[in-house]
Parts: structure tokens; sequence; C-alpha cells
């Protein structure tokens, strides 16, 4: 019975996000293009350029609109794979090929042992060898840079190189939110044979995000912070796309009937369930007067972090 009410809501699901008029470009921090300049100019001491992308939002790629950086060898590292829908593989690499992307690893840096983390290092070797060293042709040792959005998991990849290569402990930072990484340039060893490094960046986002949509999907992943955008946008934009794509979890996890595509009304039995709740005043006829209501901004501030957290299971937001 479940199943067949689901089946009768999905034709009452919204079939299109309305964005209003929101500007994407508001959303990123001016210090962003500071630090795309900064790592421009200390290309010369690279070898190879590795990006770093939420392996849900695979697709987008800082380089389109940072082309002088690609002028190194480049290797993508879809990394979060535990939270992304990768049932279909082949179907995204082949999709990441025809926009000239060849080189590609998925990674969950998290685990304690990641045996895709111990192909980096050998990819990385082969694609420099196959070309041109410029200037650095005499170097023994190899440079790296990272790049990415904010909270992709940088410092996670960097943490897990140094943990498969040099059994050592942690070298970055690692945080929940973005913008834990502020120092441009910093140079970390992550390993000895070949002796390499790895210039870590702060996260970047470059300029001309194709669409506000784009943008949501960034900031779904958490690499906006959340205020920039509206926490209670964010999650619309997250029961929107749970529906579309028939990923309902969250009914479960919060004790609601059925599929809904009400943002005010999940978030207030979201509210109920979790006590979130909050002491507003009420003008009255007679006077004032201590009402509790629900805490919608806490309550969508739990429902992003269930999906971050991978708690509403594994999607694919491309």
């Amino acid at each position: 019975m479940k199943l067949y009410r689901t089946l009768q809501n999905a034709v009452k699901f919204r079939s299109a996000f309305d964005f209003g008029e929101r500007e994407v470009a508001h959303w990123f921090p001016g210090h962003m293009a500071k630090g795309l300049k900064q790592m421009r100019a200390n290309l010369k001491n690279v070898d190879c350029i590795i990006e770093i992308h939420d392996a849900r939002i695979s697709f987008f790629t800082c380089l389109h609109d940072a082309e002088s950086l690609d002028i190194r060898p480049h290797l993508l590292v879809l990394n979060k794979v535990d939270l992304a829908d990768t049932s279909n593989k082949h179907s995204i690499i082949r999709r990441l090929e025809k926009d000239g992307i060849r080189n590609v690893i998925f990674t969950d840096c998290l685990r304690q042992r990641d045996d895709n983390v111990k192909k980096v290092v050998p990819q990385v070797v082969e694609l420099i060898e196959n070309r041109p060293r410029f200037h650095r042709d005499e170097e023994r040792s190899y440079c790296l840079m990272v790049i990415g959005v904010p909270n992709v998991g940088k410092s996670s990849f960097i943490n897990a190189l140094r943990r498969t290569n040099l059994k050592k402990g942690k070298a970055s930072r690692v945080g929940a939110e973005p913008g834990i990484t502020k120092a441009v340039l910093t140079k970390i060893q992550v390993c000895e044979r070949p002796v390499m490094h790895l210039v870590d960046t702060p996260g970047v986002q470059p300029p001309g995000i194709e669409s506000v949509e784009t943008g949501m999907k960034l900031a779904l992943c958490g690499t906006i912070l959340d205020h920039l955008v509206g926490e209670d946008v964010i999650a619309d934009y997250l029961l929107f796309t749970l529906n579309r794509l028939e990923r309902f979890s969250y009914v479960e996890k919060y004790g609601l009937e059925e599929p809904c595509d009400s943002i005010e009304q999940v978030l207030k039995r979201i509210a109920i369930k979790l006590g979130k709740t909050q002491r507003v005043k009420a003008i009255t006829g007679v006077g004032n007067i201590t009402i509790t209501v629900p805490n919608y901004t806490a309550a969508a501030y739990d429902f992003i972090r269930a999906f971050r957290k991978g708690e509403l299971g594994q999607v694919m937001l491309d």
C-alpha cells in the first residue's frame, strides 16, 4: 500500500525547482580569485595537477575556467565515492572522456585503507614521464599541485597518500566546513620513492559557474557556506532532488507517512521528531504570549547534514 501511495504521489512532485532571481556569483568570496592567481604564478614548480571532486558532482571541474592550469598533466580524483551512486562507473568515465578527461581515480580517502589511493603515485609518475617537464627535466623529485572546490576532501586525500606511502599521520587539517585550508602553497611530502611533494591549496571556485543549479548542487555537497545560500533553500533543493531521483529514505528516517513535496511539512516533522523547537513571543489582542514553535532552521540543518553523511542513501547529482 505504501508503494502504491508513493507512486501515486510521484505525479504530484515538482518537475522543476524555482531558483528565483538568485545569482550564484554572490555565493563565492572574492579571495578565491586571488587563490587562482597565486596557483597560476607557481605552476613553474609543478609537474602535475591533481584535481579533487566530490564524486556526486563528478562532471563539474575547476579547469573549465582556469585554462592556464590545464597545461600540465592532469589527474581527476573522484572522492567521497562512498556517498555517490557509482553503480555505472563506466558511463561516468565515458562521459568524462568526451570532455577530454582521461585519467580518473575513484577514492574514499576517509577509509583507513583504500586500494585506489595506492594507484595514485604510479599513475602520476607515468603521466609526468610521458609529458615534457619544461625546465624541471633535471629535477629528480616530483611536485604536484592539488586543486578543487572547498570541502571535497583535498586534505583527506593528502593525509591518505601519506598514510599509504610514508606510513605517517595527518599533515593537513580536515574539517566538515569549506575553508579549512587557508594558506596557499603549503608543500607536503607524500612519498619517498620517488620523492614526491604535494602543494596544498585552499578551495577555489572558478569564476563563471555555468548556472544557479550547478551552484546549488555544490552548496548541497557543502562546498559553500550554508548561510550564503540559505539553509532553507538548500533543504528545499535536497527534498526536490531526492523526490526526483525517487530516493525516499527520508520518509522512514524522519517518520513521515509518505513522500512529501512540501519542505515546510517535512521540516516541521523533523523538528517535532528531534525536539527542535524554539519559544517565540506572539502579539495578541489581549497582550503578548510566549508560544513554542518548530525550529525550521535547525531542522533544515539536520536534513542537510544527514544527506552529507550518507544517511539518506547514495546519489549522483549530475
